[in-house]
């Protein structure tokens, strides 16, 4: 990947897609420090796994109720939703194969989704900030108290949206995968302020030094482990081999061509994992917001047996993403649309007959191998969690959760991918001039 940056800024016109893609990501960072008025800093992410989830999106943002405080996860949510509903109502489906118009109707439809997501989400994290006292009633005087919380979601919803402007921009005149860069960037930075906090308990110096540095040498092999089979998971697949049949259209002989259709072993990412915390976590944010005592009642006994950390939350945690992880390949993997187009173009699998056997044939193979996709989500939702605690880097751990590090390896791969796709097309307009 170095060597890839290097060749890249040796080109001019992909050097400067890189110096404006670094400007954009600049912009987003400085709006992850500017903070939001009436706001006092805040540890309000503490205790609660989804928004802790989303305070490492944002690079810390969040815990510090600054400008850009609920960064991408607003446009996430929404495309995800999109998506689904993609499969429930066939007139959005049929969008998919209307070509850049469909594409475009489809942004559309992402971004109001979004908007009201992102006010969702302000308004019932503000609410939360007001119980608590976060919210400081001096700053705005004597104004009613609807108005200093309008003001504050309005300010965060602002904000989401002008996090959705950058990354189409970065999109659009950078390298590309805006959204994906802006989580990137804002993973990194929180992963980059939990390792200094951990360097600043090895300077106390005596006994407490040593354990400190044990513990971050221990922290960073087992890093090393998990990236390592990270990307190696990351780049497996299934090869299911093509033949395409020889076909004579006039004078000119077509097909007759050996191909294969890739089935990776990891498709789906980590959108099983986010479905999954989010849904199990999200009983805990809402009492989070609007019960102010989370020890007796129904919540003290949902938060001691079903809350996070505890052994049924883990153990439903492992199933929902088995769950999930097979219905978001059922989405992204439609064997009958694959049959069909094999059939159509005159191929076929050798050994099996066109039609709905090699569309059975190829729901098999899916089915295997999205099992052993979901057992590996599975281990790294969990496992890594278990061995952190047992190092004592449990400090560490929400910024290097198993999303975190999944998200990281899957855009530098994509982010070098595109890199060496710039540069080809480059090459081949030079080859064309």
């Amino acid at each position: 990947m170095f060597k890839t940056l290097t060749d890249a800024f040796k080109i001019k016109e992909v050097r400067n897609k890189l110096l404006l893609t670094l400007l954009l990501l600049l912009i987003y960072r400085l709006g992850c420090w500017i903070p939001v008025p009436g706001v006092a800093g805040t540890e309000f992410t503490e205790g609660q796994t989804f928004l802790n989830l989303l305070n490492s999106l944002s690079g810390g943002a969040l815990s510090q109720g600054t400008f850009l405080a609920l960064g991408v996860s607003p446009y996430i949510t929404s495309s995800i939703i999109i998506q689904l509903l993609a499969v429930v109502i066939p007139s959005w489906e049929n969008l998919k194969n209307e070509g850049s118009d469909g594409r475009k109707k489809i942004e559309k439809y992402t971004k109001i989704a979004a908007l009201i997501i992102a006010t969702a989400q302000a308004l019932g994290i503000v609410i939360g900030l007001n119980s608590s006292g976060y919210i400081d009633s001096k700053y705005f005087g004597s104004t009613p108290e609807w108005v200093s919380i309008g003001f504050v979601v309005l300010m965060l919803v602002a904000g989401a949206m002008f996090t959705v402007w950058l990354g189409e921009k970065i999109t659009e005149i950078g390298i590309g995968n805006g959204m994906s860069l802006l989580i990137f960037v804002g993973i990194l930075s929180s992963a980059g302020t939990a390792l200094l906090d951990s360097f600043k308990n090895i300077t106390l110096g005596g006994d407490a030094a040593v354990t400190a540095i044990w513990q971050l040498v221990l922290f960073l092999v087992v890093m090393l482990v998990i990236f390592g089979l990270v990307v190696f998971v990351d780049g497996a697949e299934r090869k299911v081999p093509v033949q395409y049949a020889k076909q004579i259209k006039g004078r000119k002989m077509y097909g007759g061509q050996s191909t294969y259709i890739p089935v990776r072993v990891n498709a789906n990412g980590v959108m099983p994992i986010i479905f999954a915390s989010s849904i199990l976590t999200f009983p805990q944010l809402l009492f989070s917001i609007f019960w102010a005592d989370k020890t007796t009642g129904f919540i003290g006994w949902w938060n001691k047996w079903v809350g996070s950390g505890t052994w049924i939350y883990t153990i439903l945690l492992g199933l929902l993403i088995l769950a999930f992880a097979y219905f978001y390949s059922m989405i992204n993997f439609n064997t009958q649309d694959i049959s069909r187009q094999i059939q159509q173009n005159g191929g076929f699998i050798p050994g099996i007959r066109p039609g709905k056997p090699t569309a059975d044939y190829l729901g098999g193979i899916s089915k295997r191998i999205t099992l052993f996709g979901a057992i590996f989500l599975g281990i790294m939702a969990i496992i890594p969690t278990f061995i952190f605690k047992a190092i004592g880097t449990t400090g560490l751990t929400s910024a290097f959760s198993a999303t975190a590090i999944l998200i990281v390896v899957s855009v530098a791969l994509e982010f070098d991918k595109q890199l060496e796709a710039q540069m080809l097309m480059r090459n081949y307009r030079g080859f064309l001039k």
